[in-house]
């Protein structure tokens, strides 16, 4: 079996933790996180750069690699049915992902994955996951077009069933980009999630204000960030 990088705190512990979902539809739900390192984009507003930056962060003081069976045994011990693999980009380590979650061999488990949406998911993981919140980024996060579109893999997304399309979300000009991207891969409406970018109460509540007027007119599902309002912007929360 594959290692997997997860990424570690400043106590030194890898980043898998008991908290509440609070993003997306399992708002509020009791989960197990487990945040992976590495990523394949840069968004200027990424509040987790500790997983990817290495301008910025010591890859060997924010990456560590386990053992699967030592992932599943943190995760398992805290006895909840929800998990959400987070990062980075997690689908840069599905193979070594999907031998976790087999290891794990729980059919009450629901399990989340949080993805950019520029990668193809295998078979194996597809059977293995509950639901897909897929992030596609827009002009706002900063990368390049040809880096944060990739066609091909957000319509293997829209094919399925268990997608939910969750759009960062940063001021008004964003939401025209967002409607030129449901209708050219025919996301529907009530699987589209917009969420206001922001690491503070005040953004995140000033934003959705009238973001939620948005979601109103359009159909769309509107996510907060109540990890944010509860407990700002902390790793391992």
């Amino acid at each position: 079996m594959n290692n997997l990088r997860v990424s570690r705190m400043e106590s030194g512990q890898p980043e898998v933790f008991a908290s509440i979902q609070g993003e997306g539809p399992t708002t509020g739900t009791p989960t197990v996180f487990l945040r992976l390192g590495i990523c394949n984009l840069a968004c200027s507003w990424c509040d987790t750069k500790y997983t990817w930056d290495w301008s910025s962060y010591d890859f060997s003081k924010h990456v560590m690699s386990m053992e699967i069976s030592s992932v599943k045994e943190i995760i398992t011990s805290y006895g909840l049915r929800h998990l959400v693999v987070t990062g980075g980009e997690p689908l840069l380590q599905q193979n070594a992902l999907a031998d976790l979650l087999v290891s794990i061999d729980d059919s009450n488990l629901f399990c989340e994955i949080e993805t950019n949406g520029t990668l193809l998911p295998n078979k194996e993981l597809i059977n293995l996951i509950s639901q897909w919140n897929v992030s596609i980024k827009l002009s706002n996060s900063h990368n390049e077009l040809k880096h944060r579109e990739r066609p091909s893999a957000i319509k293997s997304f829209v094919s399925l069933e268990t997608s939910y399309f969750k759009f960062v979300i940063v001021q008004p000009t964003d939401i025209p980009e967002v409607l030129n991207l449901v209708d050219e891969y025919n996301i529907p409406a009530d699987r589209v999630v917009l969420m206001p970018e922001g690491t503070t109460g005040k953004t995140v509540n000033d934003r959705g204000k009238w973001i939620s007027e948005i979601c109103t007119n359009h159909g769309f599902r509107f996510s907060s960030r109540l990890h944010i309002l509860l407990w700002g912007n902390k790793p391992g929360r």
